[in-house]
């Protein structure tokens, strides 16, 4: 529910897009911004609902579920679009690359840029704290709740240095991933560590919120450190695991990523 009373801080909400997309909208005090609107439908519907300016669009990157309603918003609103630097997108105003920052002034937020190719070649994610104190990292298709994303146009390599990245933001950074992918990836996770207690718990907490139709999202670092093989390639059951499905020794932490991913691809 948005609340648009003065003094409420800035409020985080998945909006729900396609079959299993999340629209991240952020809205405080009468304005909006939205990160990744594949679709310009139910953002223009919450705006107008609540009588909400959007300021801005932030773009992870450029595949069609994350760009496809932009034109239609930046008509409409005419809000500053922000995007990657290296990739071709239905409107951009101002491209960016890691060390970037911008300074969302509505809502007293700078995020910080992230380059982390690997699903695509010039995805990004954008790094801040909420108004709250709270660490957010808006991620795209990087890192999912228990997963990672396909590598359309990386490499191996390139996706686990990207995932590191996320990986040392602090611990309680709510990562606002964009799909609802969480409990087949926790299914695929168990395959992974059966044995894993907080992979267990989560699996049980993730059922419980989608039989309750609540989104699994936002996640946060520390989880997915405990709870997503991706996260942890050199972790002892994780690598052994992944050694047996490639059926040869794995030597290092990308031959174990790349065996997790190809395994997690064939799930």
């Amino acid at each position: 529910m948005i609340n648009r009373d003065s003094g409420s801080g800035t409020q985080l909400i998945p909006v729900p897009a396609f079959s299993d997309n999340y629209i991240w909208l952020l809205c405080k005090d009468g304005h909006a911004v939205v990160v990744d609107p594949g679709e310009a439908a139910p953002i223009e519907k919450l705006l107008a609902q609540h009588k909400l300016t959007l300021d801005a669009i932030l773009l992870t990157h450029h595949h069609p579920d994350h760009v496809g309603g932009v034109k239609a918003l930046k008509a409409a609103t005419n809000a500053t679009v922000y995007g990657p630097l290296g990739e071709t997108l239905p409107a951009c105003d101002i491209r960016l690359k890691e060390d970037d920052n911008i300074t969302l002034d509505n809502f007293n937020l700078e995020l910080s840029i992230l380059d982390i190719p690997g699903h695509t070649a010039g995805h990004i994610a954008y790094f801040g704290y909420l108004d709250s104190g709270k660490p957010v990292v808006f991620c795209g298709d990087t890192l999912f709740a228990a997963g990672c994303g396909r590598l359309f146009e990386g490499t191996p390599a390139q996706m686990l240095n990207s995932l590191g990245k996320l990986k040392v933001l602090p611990l309680d950074t709510l990562v606002c991933c964009a799909h609802e992918y969480t409990l087949a990836n926790l299914r695929w996770a168990l395959q992974v560590e059966p044995g894993n207690p907080a992979l267990q718990q989560r699996w049980k907490s993730a059922q419980q919120l989608r039989s309750e139709g609540r989104p699994t999202l936002p996640s946060t670092i520390g989880l997915e450190l405990e709870t997503n093989p991706f996260c942890r390639p050199l972790q002892e059951s994780v690598s052994d695991a992944a050694a047996a499905y490639a059926g040869v020794p794995l030597t290092s932490a990308v031959a174990v990523f790349a065996s997790l991913r190809e395994w997690k691809n064939n799930f």
